[in-house]
């Protein structure tokens, strides 16, 4: 496959996308996908200094791959506004990410049908939830895969900025195609308070102090996703997965859209 193959990949994405929302009895919860790909080459070594020290390296995940393909499911504009307001997460906030988990899997294999139809093996990894317990650091991290193949740059929140924002989910794939490079950002910052301006707003935001100027405190901000399910509150009755909070994410100026390029009034190239 060529590196012009990837606008098949990034039609696919939106049209599963749509036609999951469609045949939901919930609300629409997603906007637009979009998809980056890098070459398996030796920038992904950096995953072991930047996410944990023994996550997994695409070709370990498949020996042949010579691709990885990343893609982001922004939330719709009314979810982060319905979840802003309290302490606990919205109930919609909780039914959205329970919907997400079972819209990535599907993406993720129809890319994996499509793609080996072709003859173009590929491997897929869970969309969370895979995790070391003690460190609480991903082995498959797919922000920091986002990163590596330039879909996004981190914010000061942790999540990753793309151009459609950080409020929404992730999910990653390797494969045998070629699909080349396929970034959607450069290497500016997309964070308002990486880039030098005033900002902060996700450290006001955090309902627990886990998120402060200097960084996130990955315990404290984990056992609150353990309280928000375990209260008998807003997610009472959602799987046993269902830890989130979002207030991090929730109608900040990166939410839904990179406010560094909106600010610079420029669409950040890659």
């Amino acid at each position: 496959m060529s590196s012009t193959d990837l606008g098949e990949i990034r039609d696919l994405a939106s049209r599963v996308v749509s036609s999951f929302a469609d045949k939901r009895a919930s609300r629409a919860w997603w906007r637009e996908p979009i998809v980056a790909s890098a070459p398996v080459d030796s920038r992904f070594l950096e995953l072991r200094k930047m996410a944990a020290p023994d996550h997994i390296l695409p070709w370990e995940l498949l020996r042949s791959a010579r691709s990885v393909i990343v893609f982001f499911v922004p939330f719709a504009r009314f979810l982060p506004l319905e979840n802003r307001p309290g302490s606990l997460p919205s109930r919609s906030w909780g039914l959205a990410y329970v919907e997400t988990n079972e819209l990535i899997s599907v993406l993720c294999q129809r890319i994996k049908q499509k793609l080996e139809a072709r003859g173009e093996r590929c491997e897929t990894t869970p969309p969370t939830h895979n995790f070391d317990p003690e460190s609480l650091r991903s082995r498959w991290s797919h922000k920091h895969l986002g990163f590596l193949c330039g879909l996004g740059r981190f914010g000061h929140n942790a999540q990753l900025i793309t151009p459609s924002g950080c409020a929404g989910r992730l999910g990653s794939l390797v494969t045998e195609a070629d699909l080349g490079e396929g970034p959607i950002v450069g290497n500016g910052e997309a964070c308002l308070h990486r880039a030098g301006f005033k900002c902060l707003k996700c450290v006001k935001r955090c309902p627990v102090g886990a998120l402060t100027e200097e960084g996130l405190d990955r315990r404290a901000c984990w056992e609150r996703l353990k309280f928000n399910l375990a209260s008998g509150g807003t997610l009472h009755g959602l799987p046993p997965t269902t830890h989130v909070c979002g207030k991090c994410v929730s109608v900040l100026p990166c939410s839904f859209h990179d406010p560094v390029a909106r600010l610079l009034g420029s669409k950040r190239a890659p």
